[in-house]
């Protein structure tokens, strides 16, 4: 008498592997949704949602105003108007993009700008002396921002908190609160007034404080999408553990980035005796809330790891709109920061929107 056989037969084991493996192969061919597809694609493509709304912008403020917001002189007056942003947006973005923050973008400028003028002024630099004086202190400003947040492990968001106070303070102790002429700088500096300085292109009149602006945006755009430094900070920003145990020298990137920003600060605070042709020591107060505006407006996540500096540029750019449509409109300037409010919470939304979905 035979006895009963327990096992299934060898192909009733094929016939479950088979069916099982086409459920998973049903499984990832799971179609998307439109609406998934498009959140997938601004997850890859973060600065397109700014970029939509500088288009949106322009045109609604072009129906409402005419040729007289079209014009090549309104049009061009904004980018003079942003140049200063965006340049300390970009420091800004740098540092964002490591998930940090850098409260002393703007106090790190206008402390610059006091020294290049300071230095040809109260001690004899010739200007290009002193206007390296000025990239130096903001690199130094930089690495010691950089130094404590990589080296002792401290808050970024304290660490900028207390270096704007100190910065500030010594801006005005150093310079004590006086004002240097434009005058003065015309007849005896003007180079440091070179980026006020002006051409024109047909009907439009650019600054080149708008090209410093303009080169140093593509000038990062490549280097952070096209070079292994790029792309460290990309990582770092998105998994700093991840990327320590990748190779890259978590440590000596933060503090790289910090340094660079404190450089592009210094920019900045060049850029901004051409804008104001003087040297002052209260000029540029707001330029941190400024430059977190524009990245944040950019799409740029405060979480790090994503965004394009492009999108920074965007963001400042809507802000310049929106400030010059509103204004030649003859609306009260409080509906600016209204407006301007409310996109900053719509482009957190948004950000908080992708990366759950998408990200």
């Amino acid at each position: 008498m035979s006895e009963p056989t327990t096992a299934a037969p060898h192909h009733d084991y094929e016939k479950v592997l088979r069916d099982s493996s086409t459920e998973v192969a049903s499984f990832d061919t799971h179609e998307r949704t439109a609406l998934q597809k498009f959140q997938h694609f601004l997850h890859s493509s973060p600065s397109t949602v700014s970029l939509i709304v500088l288009v949106l912008s322009l045109i609604v403020f072009g129906v409402l105003l005419g040729t007289k917001f079209f014009s090549a002189f309104a049009l061009t007056l904004i980018l003079q108007q942003v140049a200063i942003t965006g340049i300390v947006g970009a420091a800004q973005t740098l540092v964002i993009m490591t998930a940090g923050i850098d409260l002393s973008v703007g106090a790190i400028m206008v402390l610059s700008s006091v020294v290049m003028g300071q230095f040809v002024f109260r001690y004899g630099f010739p200007p290009t002396i002193a206007i390296l004086c000025g990239f130096a202190l903001g690199a130094l400003c930089g690495y010691i921002n950089g130094l404590l947040v990589a080296r002792m492990k401290l808050p970024p968001f304290i660490v900028t908190l207390g270096m704007w106070q100190i910065v500030l303070a010594t801006n005005f102790l150093y310079s004590a609160n006086e004002t240097i002429r434009a005058q003065d700088i015309e007849t005896n500096a003007p180079m440091l007034q070179f980026f006020g300085n002006t051409f024109r292109v047909g009907g439009a009149v650019f600054t080149y404080g708008v090209v410093a602006l303009v080169l140093l945006v593509a000038l990062l755009w490549y280097v952070l999408n096209h070079t292994a430094w790029g792309r460290h900070v990309y990582a770092v920003g998105d998994d700093p553990e991840a990327a320590q145990l990748a190779g890259v020298n978590v440590k000596r990137m933060l503090i790289s980035v910090y340094v660079l920003s404190g450089v592009i600060c210094a920019l900045a605070g060049w850029a901004l005796i051409g804008r104001l042709g003087s040297v002052s020591p209260t000029a540029g107060q707001f330029a941190n809330i400024e430059s977190i505006t524009a990245v944040v407006i950019g799409g740029i996540s405060l979480f790090g790891g994503r965004g394009s500096v492009l999108g920074m540029l965007f963001g400042a750019l809507i802000v310049g709109v929106f400030s010059l449509g509103l204004r030649l409109l003859g609306t009260d300037v409080q509906w600016t920061y209204l407006l301007i409010g409310v996109l900053i919470i719509a482009a957190v939304a948004i950000d908080q929107w992708i990366r759950k979905v998408a990200g």
